[in-house]
C-alpha cells in the first residue's frame, strides 16, 4: 500500500488537532463549549474523513463524518443562557 508522504502528513496533521481539542478539554485548558474545540474537532475529523474515501475504509468514513458533523452542529447550535 503506497500512501504519499503529503497524505501522511495531511492525516497527522488532521489527528492532531483531535488530539490537541480532547487533551485540553480533559486538562480543563479548553471549554467543550466554546467554539475553539468545536472548530479544532471539526476540522480534524474533516480532514481524517477525506483521507478515509481514498482507499474508502468504512468504520473510518461513518466515524469521521459523524464527528465532524456533529462538531459542526455544536458549533451552530442555539446557546442557552447559563
Amino acid at each position: 500500500m503506497d500512501i504519499s508522504l503529503v497524505r501522511q502528513i495531511v492525516s497527522f496533521a488532521g489527528a492532531l488537532l483531535i488530539l490537541v481539542a480532547y487533551t485540553g478539554q480533559q486538562m480543563n485548558w479548553m471549554d467543550a463549549r466554546k467554539p475553539g474545540y468545536n472548530i479544532l474537532n471539526a476540522v480534524g475529523s474533516a480532514i481524517l474523513a477525506y483521507i478515509a474515501f481514498r482507499p474508502f475504509q468504512i468504520g473510518f468514513v461513518v466515524l469521521e463524518v459523524s464527528w465532524a458533523v456533529i462538531s459542526v452542529y455544536a458549533l451552530f447550535r442555539p446557546r442557552r443562557q447559563e
